[in-house]
C-alpha cells in the first residue's frame, strides 16, 4: 500500500472495497460497534462478526479508525480517524482519469443522469457553479 509522505498514512484510494464500506459506515454514523457495522452492511455485504473485526483492525493499523471502550461489556466503539473528504477526492480523481478520460463534466453528468435529481440538489449545484465561477474570477485576477 502506498504511503502518503505528508501524513505517513496509507492512501485511502488503495483501500480494498470492504474496508472502504466499513469506513463509509463510520463516516455516516459516527461511532459504531462492530455489530452495528455488520448490521448496516448486511443488506449488500453480509459478513461474519469476525470478518468485520478483521477489517476494523486493519483500518486501525492503517490509522483510518480509532477504537475506544464502549462501556458495555468487552465491546469497543469505532470511529473514523479523519473525515471522508480527502478519500472522496482521491477515489473520484482516479475514477475520472480511468473511466471518464479526465472529463469532470462527464462524471458529474453520469451521476446526475443515473437517478432523478431533486429540486434541492439542483439548487445546491447552482450554488456550487456560482462558487466555482467566483473562484475562477479571483484566480484570473
Amino acid at each position: 500500500m502506498a504511503k502518503n509522505s505528508r501524513s505517513g498514512h496509507s492512501d485511502s484510494q488503495d483501500l480494498p472495497e470492504a474496508e472502504l464500506e466499513v469506513l463509509a459506515c463510520l463516516w455516516n454514523a459516527g461511532a459504531l460497534t462492530a455489530g452495528e457495522i455488520r448490521n448496516q452492511l448486511e443488506s449488500y455485504r453480509p459478513m461474519a462478526h469476525g470478518s468485520v473485526l478483521t477489517l476494523l483492525n486493519r483500518l486501525s493499523e492503517k490509522k483510518f479508525v480509532k477504537r475506544e471502550k464502549s462501556g458495555q461489556g468487552k465491546s469497543f466503539t469505532y470511529r473514523a480517524a479523519r473525515g471522508p473528504e480527502s478519500t472522496h477526492r482521491r477515489i473520484l480523481q482516479k475514477l475520472r482519469q480511468r473511466i471518464f478520460g479526465g472529463n469532470s463534466v462527464a462524471i458529474v453528468a453520469s451521476l446526475l443522469e443515473s437517478h432523478p435529481t431533486s429540486p434541492e440538489e439542483i439548487e445546491e449545484l447552482k450554488a456550487l457553479i456560482e462558487r466555482l465561477e467566483q473562484n475562477q474570477k479571483l484566480e484570473d485576477k
